[in-house]
């Protein structure tokens, strides 16, 4: 499986802690392994999916688009909930 990263995600998780990189590489690993496992989005954010996991006590979403048919993901965005999905819809 194809896995590529969006320029901002990767700005984003650039600036998180070794400890913090670690546990999001676990949750793109249960991507990997399941990529049905996220949460379709609709109306304006249509054909993309949402992972929930916790990074310590905060919970953290991780955007991606699975396309089946070239079996590659395409990781978009994560961060906390706050204004996670207004920022998505702009990107």
């Amino acid at each position: 499986m194809k896995v590529t990263m969006a320029l901002s995600f990767e700005r984003t998780v650039k600036k998180f802690h070794r400890v913090q990189i670690d546990q999001v590489e676990d949750a793109i690993d249960e991507i990997i392994k399941n990529p049905d496992l996220g949460e379709m989005k609709k109306g304006d954010l249509a054909g993309v999916q949402v992972y929930k996991f916790r990074i310590n006590k905060l919970l953290m979403l991780l955007a991606y688009i699975y396309n089946d048919h070239a079996k590659e993901i395409t990781l978009l965005s994560v961060g906390s909930h706050e204004n996670f999905y207004r920022d998505l819809k702009r990107k």
